[in-house]
């Protein structure tokens, strides 16, 4: 089977515990690029917290952000760019969703992100300080308590931090109220929400056609609960060694960890190094 098209998750497959890209998949990643094989980034992150990784890499293709809510083709850092891909929340729903925490889950963290821009309603959160420090971009601050809904910027996503037994709590509080949003878990602490049309896989979509490659000529990596509909749309989908069970039963095959060059091993064993 020939593989013409890669697409790779970052957290948790990508980068390793420490948040970083070993030299060993920083190595292989170069050298299926050298064989004109695009690896393309697949992140629930901003295009900010994807570029330097890119960058890193030595890599410029496509990226794909917010989980598929956002598609930037070969993004420049220095200017803005034409989304080949740009879906946005209702801004009823997201004012719904702000008003349901701040009642009754006082101890999560609500941002959202717009286009390039993370917006949040006050630095001073152990949570919001956190993802600062692993995604390494920028903030700015928008309060979605006072500002009206007039002036709500378009929104690709939501993002919502605490402890994991309240994120179960608010996971289920959104079932219940039936919202057109799409939600899913990135981490136990981590509750990422967007629109209903918004996914990995249909970003795969669109990216396949715009290379002129097959469905049959993919391969995809993940971790998560949020990859499973990539690796399942990929021909070939390879979930990580550290990733959760359900997550491996939806995938074609399973690797070594992030931890021991996962992506590395993947590579090596359908001989694309």
């Amino acid at each position: 089977m020939t593989i013409k098209l890669i697409f790779s998750d970052i957290d948790g497959t990508l980068l390793n515990s420490s948040h970083r890209i070993s030299s060993g998949t920083r190595d292989a990643i170069r050298e299926v690029s050298d064989h004109n094989i695009p690896f393309i980034l697949v992140s629930a992150r901003m295009p900010a917290g994807i570029l330097p990784i890119q960058e890193e890499l030595g890599i410029r293709q496509p990226i794909v952000s917010y989980s598929g809510a956002l598609v930037l083709d070969t993004p420049d850092p220095e200017g803005p760019d034409q989304p080949l891909l740009n879906i946005s929340m209702d801004r009823h729903v997201v004012q719904d969703i702000y008003q349901l925490v701040c009642k009754r889950f006082p101890s999560i963290s609500f941002s959202t992100y717009s286009l390039n821009q993370w917006l949040v309603v006050s630095p001073e959160n152990q949570w919001i300080e956190q993802e600062h420090r692993i995604a390494r971009t920028p903030f700015k601050i928008f309060d979605f308590g006072r500002q009206p809904l007039s002036i709500y910027p378009p929104i690709n996503k939501l993002l919502c931090m605490g402890p994991p037994e309240d994120i179960i709590a608010l996971e289920n509080a959104l079932t219940k109220e039936d919202l057109p949003a799409a939600f899913y878990r990135s981490k136990p602490t981590y509750l990422e929400i967007a629109a209903q049309n918004a996914s990995k896989s249909a970003a795969l979509a669109l990216l396949i056609k715009h290379y002129h490659v097959k469905k049959e000529e993919t391969l995809a990596f993940g971790d998560n609960f949020n990859d499973v509909d990539m690796l399942k749309f990929a021909s070939i989908g390879i979930a990580m060694g550290n990733a959760p069970d359900e997550v491996k039963k939806s995938a074609d095959r399973v690797t070594l960890s992030n931890d021991e060059d996962g992506i590395v091993q993947g590579l090596k064993d359908l001989h694309l190094i």
